[in-house]
């Protein structure tokens, strides 16, 4: 199956301004034939009718204060001000990202009250192009799992199906964006958070090179270079207005680089034909839920109408020790950052068992191992970069099980496999990060009972561009629109 089904959310049909690209939104606001204020009244009547149906949306700000905001922007639009690129879009911020003034929890109840002073580099960024800040998307605690609940907020609900996970860690942006509450996102990835709930909710979302997008409030460790931000969206150009916002060095992070922001332009020249390497389930290495591969595999042949050749190609690499690399790393940065709330014990009942396991496993690395984890992650990045000299793109599955019921914390078994950790069931994700490259997750269809999947588009180190034209390219062979609302 591959056409769209319908949403089983009972929701009415969203507005024509909510269904506009985020682009088209832009435009009609700084020609004035929008007003910013029209277009806020538009986003939160469609967050009125939909976000109770999946909470999606967290701490949102009173609906005066934000018409308020609008229409001060309308005011400096008619005094002559030139608008920024995001001017007037109303976006709400992931819950793992600080923003000044919004309560930002990070889906843990130590934080349940916490207000930052200041923001995050990228939502800096944002505020200075324009985007009305309306509030947080919901998040996993800390971001760990790819299933979005917490204690503060609850679950969100797919936008498919409300019996159904949304995927995460930013599951709450891929849904608000699927039901039109929203018409840009961010997100961060780690080991998949942009593209796993992407997948799950029929959207776009790019992990982007590694430093392209600056991320906290103070800049970045000079160790933490996994874990990033990125932009989603129901279209590529969309993704491509965001990442111009986001994008280019920042002093405060030592590991961000210059970017020459040219992403939208650089759409409107289309991609030419290239050869793409299908890695598939790695020959039988990952265990993926049956009917999986077939309909990925489908999706990335759509190429070959367009004159691309796809290859099935494994590379050789013990993929096993790759794994363990991850979760050293994972452990050693996301682990280590917590450790002080694990050390005090009223806060420590308080953490989720998989942010326990994270911290109790960076307590007993050494040096040497991080070193060797970091030696397997570089060949890794080396068998990857000779991969991408014969071929343009690599492809895999964005997830290795569908959807699945929203009760469920993470799939224990995948294929009759056991899973070992909370988040073995996403190693299909974790190969583009230890690598560094771009990855692009592009809807792929959805099996017999309606659920939603994702290919992924990966490319070379710093060649976002080149993939987002690819994924322009996949986009425009479709014959279904993104999101999931009527």
């Amino acid at each position: 199956m591959t056409s769209r089904p319908a949403s089983r959310h009972e929701l009415p049909p969203a507005g024509d301004i909510c269904k506009m690209p985020a682009t088209a939104i832009a435009r009609a606001i700084a020609a004035r034939a929008l007003s910013v204020r029209e277009v806020a009244a538009a986003f939160l009547d469609r967050i009125e009718a939909a976000n109770p149906k999946v909470n999606a949306i967290v701490s949102l700000r009173g609906r005066g204060d934000i018409l308020a905001e609008a229409g001060a922007m309308d005011a400096r639009l008619a005094s002559g001000e030139a608008p920024g690129p995001l001017f007037g879009l109303p976006i709400a911020i992931k819950d793992l990202a600080e923003t000044k003034g919004i309560r930002t929890t990070w889906g843990s109840p130590i934080f349940a009250d916490f207000v930052p002073g200041i923001d995050a580099i990228f939502v800096e960024r944002m505020r200075e192009a324009g985007a009305i800040i309306i509030g947080k998307t919901n998040a996993p605690e800390f971001g760990f799992g790819s299933n979005t609940y917490n204690p503060v907020f609850g679950p969100t609900l797919n936008a498919f199906d409300p019996s159904l996970t949304a995927g995460g860690s930013s599951g709450g942006a891929a849904v608000a964006l699927a039901l039109d509450m929203l018409p840009l996102a961010d997100g961060s990835d780690y080991g998949g958070s942009l593209r796993n709930p992407a997948a799950y909710n029929n959207v776009y979302g790019l992990r982007p090179s590694q430093g392209l997008v600056p991320g906290g409030p103070e800049g970045e460790l000079f160790l933490a270079q996994i874990g990033l931000e990125g932009p989603m969206a129901r279209g590529v150009r969309d993704l491509a207005l965001l990442l111009d916002v986001q994008a280019g060095h920042d002093p405060r992070a030592p590991l961000s680089h210059a970017s020459e922001k040219g992403f939208l332009a650089g759409l409107d020249t289309p991609a030419g034909k290239g050869r793409i390497a299908w890695l598939g389930d790695l020959g039988g290495h990952l265990p993926t839920e049956t009917g999986l591969i077939a309909l990925c595999e489908t999706a990335v042949r759509r190429f070959e109408a367009a004159g691309w050749e796809v290859d099935a190609t494994v590379p050789a690499f013990d993929y096993e020790a790759l794994w363990q690399a991850f979760i050293d790393l994972r452990h050693a940065t996301s682990g280590s950052g917590l450790k002080p709330l694990y050390d005090d014990p009223e806060k420590r009942r308080l953490l989720k068992p998989e942010a326990v396991w994270e911290i109790e496993g960076a307590l007993h690395l050494t040096a040497p191992r991080i070193h060797a984890a970091s030696a397997v992650r570089s060949d890794w990045y080396r068998t990857v970069a000779a991969l991408l000299t014969t071929y343009d793109l690599l492809a895999l599955p964005t997830a290795q099980v569908f959807p699945f019921p929203v009760g469920i914390h993470w799939p224990d078994t995948v294929a009759g496999r056991k899973m070992r950790t909370y988040h073995e069931w996403m190693q299909v994700s974790a190969y583009a990060s230890m690598a560094g490259c771009p990855a692009l997750n592009v809807p792929a269809g959805f099996d017999a009972a309606g659920r939603p999947m994702g290919i992924q588009l990966v490319g070379r180190p710093r060649g976002d561009l080149a993939v987002l034209r690819a994924g322009a390219l996949y986009e425009s062979l479709l014959d279904w629109p993104a999101g999931a609302s009527a």
